[in-house]
């Protein structure tokens, strides 16, 4: 067996930075910890992985998570005991949600002081048991690189998803009495679609009249867009992408549907519910997607439903589809790319295909400007101006309606949004992507309230000198919970508004280029002067709390809940 250079017996801590080194970590997403003191110190010696020590640990594991989304490979995160694992769990739900591979690093209580509630002591299998793949301890270093090594495979293996391992502070510095073997990157196992199952799928396809793609999950690249773009050309059938998946197809190109998810486009939505074959490729089909599980019976769907997934427990958790194929979406679209395609007359699909995809274009065309400051003129001049591999960032919230309705996204990894709806997401996701790809374009789009969830982060972009622009939507209050609060309880105003610093100035207080906007004419000369300038950017809308929707106000969804 192959072995390391080492020559003499190292650290747990060491051979902890060796295992990540063997796989080929470029990055690691940090707040630092005394409980971990042993591995900084052994990051001193690998100077290949770059560190970006953030400022807590829910922006270090969102951070983690949108580097896993951008590469595929486990983002990592390490953070100390107790509070800091509490911190990082936002980002770990992100990365289960989300099936995004991450690897969070926690220290933990010396081995003789375990269950005795010691200072920051938690049960980490306990309390992450639901939100992670797999949690563990590592509790010898001589087994670093069996729990190294399982880690990243699990991450990466079926549905990708975050690992925890907690890391002893005595064990990562007690000497290994056995080298670490050169193991090399981890290599998941991948299936594939068998060729009865997709001799089943197409001639299903084949006799389809209304047939629909629906596109999600967390197994995709930029091969795969290609390639679905194709087979759906090749068979005539529109793609509709999942909630915050949008960046899965080119939302361009001719068969493209839209995107189910929140406040979905209601023509999209009868044709889900009036699809013949409906195939879902790597997605769940959840809450968002479905709305509320109301556009595909449970468990009896009225469509023929074809779903394929990476994860074989996940296909008839919900729904029973009359084909299940537990294989990633992207083996599972280059094979059938490379079948023959339909020996039948599709004139009639194709009229369908354009029929949808003119109704995505009618959805998402900018509805006329209103007030001051109007959103639409500021979505419509970054639509000209943004490159068409910008990476799009945002959390969650109402503002984030303007981009996921009216952006329209060309390439993969151009959207970095959680699909578990958590605020605070775009800040740390921006500065994660202005690390790992530096080279790209990189805007946040984040509300008032969503921002300052996680605002402290750009002091870490500033550290970086990472080249960002975060685009903050001021209305002065927590919109979306405004906006149900006047749908249930019309006029009854309770906890949602807010007080906010003069964002500007805090962006300058942190060395960042900041600006304020209050009229529409000042964006174009606004956003310009943030792209000229090399780092961090901010400029802040001040827009009308009343203008809550791009087309509705307060007053006019408190009408509507008072008439009903």
């Amino acid at each position: 067996m192959n072995i390391s250079h080492q020559d003499i017996a190292l650290t747990g801590a060491q051979n902890l930075v060796e295992c990540l080194r063997q796989q080929d970590v470029k990055h690691a997403f940090l707040v630092p910890g005394e409980s971990y003191l042993s591995v900084l110190d052994a990051l001193t010696d690998a100077p290949e992985i770059a560190l970006t020590v953030c400022r807590q640990e829910g922006g270090a594991a969102m951070m983690a998570a949108a580097s896993g989304k951008l590469t595929g490979q486990p983002g990592i995160c390490m953070v100390t005991r107790g509070p800091g694992a509490t911190n990082a769990s936002a980002g770990l739900h992100i990365a289960r949600q989300d099936a995004i591979p991450m690897i969070l690093f926690v220290g933990q209580v010396a081995r003789d002081m375990r269950e005795r509630e010691a200072f920051q002591e938690i049960d980490y299998r306990r309390m992450f048991g639901q939100v992670a793949k797999w949690v563990a301890e590592v509790d010898s270093p001589d087994r670093m690189a069996e729990m190294v090594s399982r880690a990243f495979h699990v991450a990466m293996s079926g549905r990708p998803g975050p690992v925890v391992l907690a890391l002893p502070e005595d064990m990562l510095t007690e000497l290994a009495t056995i080298p670490v073997p050169d193991l090399g990157p981890a290599k998941p196992a991948r299936a594939t679609i068998t060729a009865q199952d997709a001799d089943q799928l197409l001639n299903t396809l084949k006799t389809a009249i209304a047939p629909l793609i629906i596109v999600g999950g967390g197994v995709w690249s930029d091969k795969a867009r290609l390639d679905l773009e194709a087979f759906a050309e090749k068979w005539a059938v529109p793609v509709a992408a999942s909630f915050r998946c949008q960046d899965y197809f080119d939302n361009e190109h001719p068969c493209y549907a839209g995107d189910a998810g929140i406040g979905i486009n209601p023509k999209l939505a009868a044709r889900i519910r009036n699809a013949d074959v409906l195939i879902l490729l790597g997605t769940r089909f959840s809450e968002m997607e479905s709305s509320g599980y109301s556009l595909v019976g449970i468990p009896k769907c009225a469509q023929h439903l074809i779903h394929v997934y990476p994860e074989p427990d996940e296909i008839g958790r919900v729904y029973k589809p009359q084909l299940g194929i537990a294989s990633p979406p992207d083996e599972v679209i280059a094979s059938l790319l490379r079948c023959a395609g339909p020996d039948t007359d599709a004139s009639n699909r194709q009229v369908a295909v354009a029929e949808c995809n003119a109704d995505y274009r009618a959805w998402s065309t900018l509805p006329k400007g209103r007030g001051d400051l109007a959103m639409s003129e500021v979505m419509s001049h970054l639509e000209g101006a943004l490159a068409k591999d910008a990476i799009v960032t945002n959390g969650a919230g109402n503002y984030t309606v303007w981009v996921h309705r009216f952006h329209r996204h060309r390439r993969y990894v151009t959207q970095l949004a959680p699909i578990s709806g958590s605020m605070g997401y775009g800040l740390p996701a921006a500065v994660a992507a202005a690390r790992v790809m530096p080279d790209r374009q990189v805007v946040c789009f984040a509300g008032d309230g969503c921002f300052l969830m996680h605002g402290q982060e750009l002091a870490t972009a500033v550290q970086y000198n990472a080249n960002l622009t975060v685009i903050v939507v001021n209305n002065g209050m927590y919109g979306t919970i405004r906006m149900h609060q006047e749908r249930h309880y019309p006029g009854r105003v309770s906890g949602t508004d807010l007080v906010n610093p003069d964002f500007a100035a805090f962006a300058q207080s942190y060395g960042c280029h900041g600006e304020t906007v209050t009229k529409t004419d000042q964006f174009a000369g606004a956003w310009e002067r943030a792209c000229a300038h090399e780092g961090p950017s901010l400029i802040e809308l001040q827009v009308d709390p009343e203008l809550i929707t791009p087309t509705q106000t307060i007053e006019d969804i408190r009408r509507a809940a008072q008439s009903t």
